[in-house]
């Protein structure tokens, strides 16, 4: 399922009263393994899914900037004046637009010449579902990236733009997230994993083969909201640094399984549980790339089910609902199973053999109404390719 960019199109027309440019794509993300590992300087293992925030651009003639969209009402709109600082001023960018506004001041700190450029009208489409750990930010963040590097002609390339949407979530939203989700946009191929190292910035596509192992990877939305711009996520990277810190070390990937027993001794038991988390996870990451390359997916299980629980008990910030889909889709004998994205709701998944998938949708459904949740969303995903334009 994918929002259609003629769709796009056709909204923008009827918009603006007139053809946009083009229309340009950026996926949503799941993130197989390697939670809160990004900001660490650690490794990670998502991939795009097909799931897409579509956007249809044409240019004006004037300094101005006008983006609708399919969830708001009103255009949002701002002058490239105002965005061509080295700060932003307090209360510039609000709401869902400061995503997109965010990326064009960003595009300005990696040498794009804002004074040159043409404002634009866009409109956004998408079918990434807000708050669910699928990366809607990113996904809306890495279509406006590419729609205006080719608008505006920038030449910039992908590791370029995968920083462009980290600065603009980092200083225009003010969320503190790593690089890893507009990597897996930008990056993303069709039946592939982006395994990318966040120190390096490296990155290597590696073959998932989902498909030929009878397996399909099952989204289980919670329907809890999450936001990364508030608490938890902000405290729990404190708290990394913080370990960091006090080991003595930049960053928490210069730390290896053998340094736990100091940290279990030197840290509280809070932090020495969060730094155990990070370490472990990013193992977890390594260990299931190899596997993956000699024994295919159907031997990745432990590690997922590890990762979840270690998201659960160490870094706590997992959900009462987010533990059910999981254990519900364990019991249906999933391969493996975990929550995804930056915890405290959203979403959780499962790799499932394709003849189980609708048994295993129908017992989480079943287990949510027996807990009194509310009912969740579950879907599958398939492995798709990067941001791009698509119209």
């Amino acid at each position: 399922m994918t929002t259609s960019p003629h769709v796009a199109a056709d909204a923008f027309a009827a918009r603006y009263d007139r053809s946009p440019d083009g229309v340009w794509q950026g996926p949503g993300r799941v993130n197989l393994i390697g939670e809160h590992t990004d900001y660490n300087d650690g490794f990670v293992f998502p991939f795009a899914i097909d799931r897409n925030t579509v956007v249809a651009v044409g240019a004006r003639d004037d300094r101005s900037v006008r983006m609708s969209s399919d969830f708001a009402d009103a255009p949002a709109t701002v002058s490239l004046d105002d965005l061509d600082v080295d700060e932003l001023a307090a209360g510039t960018l609000e709401g869902w637009s400061a995503y997109p506004f965010g990326v064009i001041w960003a595009l300005r700190h990696f040498g794009a010449d804002l004074s040159t450029v043409p404002g634009f009208d866009a409109h956004v489409s998408s079918d990434v579902p807000a708050g669910a750990g699928l990366s809607s930010s990113a996904a809306l963040m890495c279509a406006v990236a590419v729609a205006l590097n080719d608008e505006w002609q920038l030449g910039f390339d992908a590791p370029t733009l995968a920083r462009v949407g980290q600065l603009a979530e980092n200083k225009a939203v003010g969320a503190p997230t790593g690089i890893m989700d507009e990597s897996a946009s930008l990056f993303g191929r069709r039946d592939h994993g982006v395994f990318l190292d966040c120190r390096s910035l490296d990155t290597e596509v590696i073959e998932l083969g989902f498909e030929d192992a009878g397996l399909e990877l099952l989204v289980m939305n919670t329907r809890v909201d999450h936001a990364h711009a508030t608490g938890g996520y902000a405290e729990r990277r404190a708290s990394c640094e913080k370990g960091a810190r006090l080991m003595g070390v930049a960053s928490l990937r210069d730390l290896d399984i053998d340094d736990l027993t100091r940290a279990e001794r030197e840290l509280d038991d809070e932090t020495f549980r969060r730094v155990r988390h990070i370490v472990t996870e990013n193992q977890r990451v390594l260990d299931t790339v190899r596997t993956l390359r000699t024994e295919g997916p159907r031997a990745i299980g432990d590690l997922l089910d590890a990762s979840h629980v270690s998201m659960r008990d160490d870094f706590e910030i997992s959900v009462p609902e987010l533990d059910l889909a999981v254990e519900t889709a364990q019991k249906c004998g999933a391969v493996g199973a975990r929550m995804t994205g930056g915890g405290f709701g959203g979403a959780a998944i499962a790799l499932v053999a394709h003849d189980r998938i609708d048994e295993t949708k129908d017992a989480v459904e079943a287990a949510f109404a027996k807990a009194g949740f509310r009912a969740p969303d579950c879907f599958t995903v398939h492995p798709a390719d990067a941001a791009g334009r698509a119209l």
